[in-house]
C-alpha cells in the first residue's frame, strides 16, 4: 500500500470535469491540510459510505454522530492495522451533504492519513474533487450557493474584519437581501406583464410612475450591494499601505517594527531594500497591507532603479502612504514627489526621534509624527493615525454592510443593475414598446437567478466550486 495520496489518471480526470462532476457515487478525501500534525479526518460522503466504512473499520461505530474507538484496515488485508482512529456516522439526510457521511479521526502527519485514504479508495470509494463536499450539500439543499461561497470565504479568511463579514453572511442575511432582490425583480416584471396582458381590467392600465419607482427602488438596492464591494475587498485583503522615503529613512526597521519581527534587511548602507516586502497585519478596525519600498532617489544602479520603479507602482494603488524621512526639511523635499506619484493620504513620520535633527528653515506644516523604532516610542500614535485614515474612507469594519463574498456575486449584481439601468432608460423615454423593454426585465431576473442558484447549471457549480479546497 503506497503512502502517497492517490489521484484520479489525467484522461480520467480530465474527462470527469468536462463532463461535470459524477453524481450519485461515493467520494473520499483527507479534510484538513497536509503536513505535521495530532489529528487528521478522513471524510466519506454517498450511498456506498456504511459498505465502504465497514470493509476498513472495525468495530462498526452503530450509534449516529458518537465517536467509537476503531482500528482501521486495508480492506484486502484485515490483520494489517493501518491506525487506532476515532470514527463518526451520520445517517443520511441529517449529515452536511444530505448522503451518509463517515468521518474518521486518525493520527496527523503525512503517512497514516494517506494510509487511510488509500483504504478507502481500495473499499471503493472516489477521490473528491476540489469543493464536492460542499457542493452535493447545496445540490441535496443543505446549503444554498450563496452560503457555499459564505463557507469557502469564512475558510480563506486571514483577518478578523473578513471573518466578521463571513459570519454575517453565513447567517443568512445575505441569502435574504439576494432573495428580496430576486422578488423585487419579478413583481416588477409581473407589473409589465399585467399591463401588457390584461389592460382592460378593473385596475385600469398600470401607472408608468409606479412601474418607474419600482425600478428605481430595485436599482438603488442592487447599487447599494454593488458599492458595498471595497468594503468587503478591504476586509479580507487589508488597506495597502506603503513605506515611502528617501534612502536611509529608516522604512526598513519600522515595517520590523510593526510586524514585531525581522522581514525585512537594515543597513546602513544606502539602497539596501530593491525590492519591494509586503505583510498583513490584522487589527482593528482595520487589517492593513504594509508595504516597504525602495528609497526614493536618482540613482544610476539598474537593479536599484528597477526597485524604485516597484515603489512607483505601490504608490500609485496605495490607500495611505507613510512618508518617512529624518528631519522635517528632508520631509518637505520629498513631499512633492510623492504627490506626484500618489493619490493615497500621506501621514508625515519623522523617524529616528531619538536622533539629534537639525530642522532649521522646515516650513512642513502638516501634522508629523515622531517615531523611533527601536525603542517603540510613537509606533501607537502611528497605527491610530493610519487607521484613523482609513476607517475615514471606509467607515468601521465592526459595522461592515451585508456584502458580496465572491467576484461571481457582484458580477451578477452589476449585470442585474446595467439591465434595470437599460429598463429605466427605455421606459422613461418611451423609445421602446412594453414588451421590448420589458426583456432587461427578464435580463435582470436571469442575472439574479443565477445568483442564488435557481438554475444550478454545471457550469455555475464548476465555477464555484473549482477554487474550493479537496475536502470540503
Amino acid at each position: 500500500m503506497s503512502g502517497a495520496r492517490p489521484s484520479l489518471p489525467n484522461s480520467q480526470a480530465d474527462t470527469q470535469q468536462a463532463a461535470g462532476r459524477v453524481r450519485g457515487d461515493t467520494i473520499v478525501a483527507i479534510a484538513t491540510a497536509a503536513g505535521r500534525s495530532a489529528v487528521a479526518v478522513v471524510r466519506i460522503s454517498g450511498p456506498d459510505a456504511e459498505r465502504i466504512g465497514r470493509a476498513v473499520l472495525k468495530p462498526w461505530p452503530t450509534e449516529p454522530r458518537t465517536l467509537v474507538r476503531c482500528s482501521v484496515h486495508s480492506p484486502d488485508k484485515r490483520a494489517d492495522v493501518i491506525d487506532e482512529a476515532l470514527a463518526v456516522l451520520f445517517p443520511a439526510p441529517a449529515s452536511y451533504t444530505g448522503e451518509t457521511v463517515l468521518e474518521v479521526h486518525t493520527h496527523g502527519g503525512s503517512y497514516v492519513p494517506a494510509a487511510v485514504f488509500d483504504a478507502m479508495v481500495a473499499a471503493g470509494a472516489r477521490p473528491a474533487l476540489a469543493g464536492e463536499f460542499t457542493e452535493r450539500a447545496v445540490l441535496n439543499r443543505k446549503l444554498d450557493l450563496v452560503r457555499a461561497e459564505t463557507v469557502r470565504a469564512l475558510i480563506d479568511a486571514r483577518t478578523g474584519a473578513a471573518h466578521r463579514s463571513a459570519i454575517q453572511a453565513l447567517s443568512g442575511t445575505l441569502t435574504r437581501a439576494y432573495a428580496e432582490l430576486r422578488e423585487n425583480a419579478i413583481g416588477l416584471e409581473a407589473l409589465i406583464a399585467f399591463d401588457i396582458d390584461f389592460p382592460e381590467e378593473d385596475h385600469g392600465p398600470i401607472a408608468r410612475e409606479r412601474v418607474e419607482s419600482a425600478a428605481r427602488i430595485l436599482m438603488t438596492k442592487l447599487r447599494q450591494l454593488v458599492d458595498s464591494a471595497p468594503a468587503a475587498i478591504l476586509a479580507r485583503e487589508g488597506a495597502l499601505v506603503v513605506l515611502a522615503g528617501p534612502p536611509n529613512a529608516g522604512k526598513s526597521t519600522l515595517l520590523n517594527a510593526f510586524a514585531g519581527e525581522t522581514r525585512a534587511i537594515v543597513s546602513e548602507e544606502p539602497g539596501t531594500t530593491r525590492d519591494a516586502i509586503e505583510i498583513l497585519l490584522d487589527g482593528d478596525p482595520w487589517p492593513m497591507r504594509l508595504v516597504d519600498t525602495a528609497g526614493l532617489r536618482t540613482s544610476q544602479d539598474t537593479v536599484e532603479r528597477l526597485g524604485i520603479e516597484v515603489s512607483e507602482r505601490y504608490l500609485r494603488s496605495a490607500d495611505v502612504v507613510v512618508l518617512c524621512a529624518e528631519s522635517r526639511a528632508a520631509l518637505q523635499d520629498i513631499r512633492a514627489r510623492i504627490a506626484s506619484a500618489s493619490d493615497g493620504t500621506v501621514v508625515s513620520v519623522r523617524t529616528k526621534s531619538d536622533m539629534a535633527s537639525d530642522d532649521t528653515g522646515a516650513t512642513e506644516s502638516d501634522e508629523i509624527v515622531d517615531v523611533c523604532a527601536l525603542t517603540g516610542d510613537g509606533l501607537g500614535e502611528l497605527r491610530a493615525r493610519i487607521m484613523d485614515v482609513i476607517s475615514a474612507r471606509a467607515g468601521s469594519s465592526m459595522e461592515l454592510p451585508v456584502a458580496a463574498v465572491s467576484a461571481r456575486q457582484r458580477a451578477a449584481l452589476e449585470l442585474a443593475e446595467n439591465e434595470i439601468r437599460l429598463f429605466l432608460e427605455a421606459w422613461t423615454s418611451g423609445a421602446l414598446p412594453a414588451p421590448v423593454a420589458a426583456a432587461h426585465l427578464t435580463g435582470a431576473t436571469s442575472a439574479l437567478d443565477q445568483l442564488i442558484g435557481v438554475i444550478n447549471s454545471d457550469d455555475v457549480l464548476a465555477r464555484v466550486f473549482s477554487t474550493f479546497c479537496v475536502g470540503k
